[in-house]
C-alpha cells in the first residue's frame, strides 16, 4: 500500500441492513479475500453474488504480502517490487469500485500488509463477519504445508467457503 493511502474505503449505497439475531438470517457480513489470482478472482465474484442474494455488506480484503526473500536477492529491486504491488491493488480498488456500482452493494475495501492468513482472520474478527470465502492455492507446496485456506478452516470461528 502506498504511503498515505487509507487502509478501508467505502463503496456503493451505505444503507446496513435491519438489525437481525445473528446466525439466524443468513449471513450480513460477508469478508473475501483477494491477490489478483484466478481463484481469488471467482472467490470475489462468488462472495459478491451472494452478498447481493442475501442483503449483505461485503467486505474485501487485499493483503499485500511482498515474499521478504525478495530483497535479498540480488538484482531484484525492492521498489519495483513495491510498485508492483501498488498497481495490483489500484487494480483492485478500481474493479471493487465498478462492481458496487453495477451490483448496488455495500462494500468495504481493506488493504492490509503481512501475513495473509493472519490478517484475514483478524480482518474476520473485526468486522465480525459471518462467512469468509476464499480462492482455492494453485501453489503446489500448500498441499504438503497448507494453504491460507486450510488454516482459516481449521480456525473454526466462521464458516469458510474455498472456491476453486
Amino acid at each position: 500500500m502506498s504511503v498515505g493511502a487509507p487502509d478501508r474505503e467505502e463503496y456503493g449505497p451505505q444503507s446496513r441492513p435491519l438489525p437481525f439475531e445473528r446466525g439466524t438470517d443468513g449471513p450480513r457480513v460477508v469478508l473475501v479475500g483477494v491477490d489478483g489470482t484466478r481463484t481469488s478472482e471467482r472467490a470475489g465474484s462468488y462472495a459478491a453474488g451472494l452478498a447481493r442474494r442475501q442483503g449483505a455488506a461485503l467486505v474485501v480484503v487485499f493483503v499485500n504480502s511482498p515474499n521478504g526473500l525478495t530483497a535479498l536477492l540480488p538484482g531484484v529491486d525492492a521498489a519495483a517490487v513495491q510498485r508492483t504491488q501498488d498497481e495490483l491493488t489500484a487494480e483492485i480498488r478500481k474493479e471493487i469500485q465498478r462492481g458496487a456500482r453495477e451490483l448496488g452493494l455495500p462494500i468495504t475495501f481493506v488493504c492490509r500488509r503481512g501475513d495473509p492468513y493472519v490478517e484475514l482472520r483478524d480482518a474476520a474478527d473485526e468486522f465480525q463477519a459471518d462467512m469468509v470465502v476464499v480462492g482455492a492455492s494453485e501453489q503446489a507446496g500448500h498441499r504438503l504445508v497448507g494453504s491460507v485456506a486450510t488454516r482459516l478452516v481449521r480456525t473454526g470461528r466462521w464458516p469458510v467457503v474455498v472456491v476453486p
